[in-house]
């Protein structure tokens, strides 16, 4: 089975030093990463470091802001070069009707744009999309309900938001392509695969059912991103064996 690593994960090597991040990343066995940035490198310079780790790409978690008319083609530019298809929004300010309204709409006018560049849209979860707002809306179900969005389904922030994630995945049925595999117990508190209550060996195997993309993020820096990671990696080649 082929694994992913969101670079967030190991944002205290990346930060400073992106090629050992991806370096270490691939020695540890991950098959491919997801982006949080690209830490000052040009695209370019991106895709030979793809090359040179033989790593892919799964997707890049890109700012809505870096979707406005002004940075449209030059987003669409970058993800074309890394040879990426998935641009994933990771979250932004849902916290009113207004707000919901706002985004559903820009969603829409992005979705169309972004499909004639052969590039599809998702939107990451944490807690709050899956609880009412200030205004009483969910904004998770109204992003289902209202957009064709591709939904990443963050495991761990539907869990401590009180959610079954393998119900939400079947919830979701044909929305989600890629997940965050993630871990940790209730009040945000993330640990490593295996360690929490977030049934990760039940999602994993949930997953790999419907055929999703799996890309781990683990953000405890726990006593550091790269050996927090490797124990995420060294969870998940024991439940391939089973």
């Amino acid at each position: 089975m082929k694994y992913g690593l969101q670079l967030y994960s190991v944002r205290d090597v990346a930060e400073k030093d992106i090629e050992l991040a991806m370096k270490e990343t691939a020695a540890m066995g991950y098959s491919f990463v997801e982006f949080a940035g690209f830490q000052g490198k040009t695209a370019e310079e991106i895709k030979e470091l793809l090359d040179k780790y033989n790593l892919g790409v799964s997707g890049t978690h890109t700012g809505v802001d870096q979707l406005s008319d002004e940075n449209f083609d030059e987003t669409v530019k970058a993800h074309k070069t890394i040879g990426c298809e998935n641009i994933i929004i990771p979250g932004t300010d849902l916290s009113t009707k207004e707000n919901v309204d706002k985004f559903i709409d820009r969603v829409n006018e992005l979705i169309p744009r972004l499909e004639k560049e052969g590039l599809k849209l998702h939107y990451h979860n944490h807690s709050s999309e899956f609880l009412p707002n200030e205004d009483g809306v969910v904004a998770e179900y109204e992003l289902f309900n209202r957009t064709n969005v591709g939904l990443e389904i963050d495991c761990y922030w539907a869990f401590n938001a009180g959610k079954d994630a393998l119900q939400v995945l079947d919830e979701f049925k044909g929305r989600v392509s890629v997940i965050h595999l993630k871990d940790g117990v209730k009040g945000g508190k993330g640990l490593s695969l295996g360690q929490g209550d977030a049934k990760a060996a039940e999602v994993r195997k949930k997953a790999i059912e419907m055929g999703l993309t799996i890309v781990v993020e683990s953000e405890g820096l726990d006593p550091t991103g790269l050996e927090e990671v490797k124990r995420c990696i060294d969870f998940l080649k024991e439940e391939d064996k089973k």
